[in-house]
């Protein structure tokens, strides 16, 4: 499904920056957009936020092997 694929890529863009965050004191978004506070840093921020959400779904599906294929 398209929407689980863009919430694992916000996910992992998400999961990057933390990961920079914690490894260098770095947060990619935050300089990217013009610091943390910033309306595009909050968007993305939320994103990254609803992504989580939308992904906890994932965990608790039935999935048929054949339809995972198609």
């Amino acid at each position: 499904m398209m929407m689980d694929k863009i919430a694992l890529t916000l996910l992992i863009i998400g999961g990057l920056n933390w990961g920079s965050v914690g490894l260098f004191q770095f947060d990619l978004v935050a300089f990217a957009c013009g610091g943390s506070g910033s309306m595009i840093s909050r968007v993305i921020y939320t994103l990254v936020g609803l992504s989580a959400v939308w992904c906890v779904s994932l965990l608790f599906r039935d999935r048929d092997p054949v339809e995972e294929r198609r």
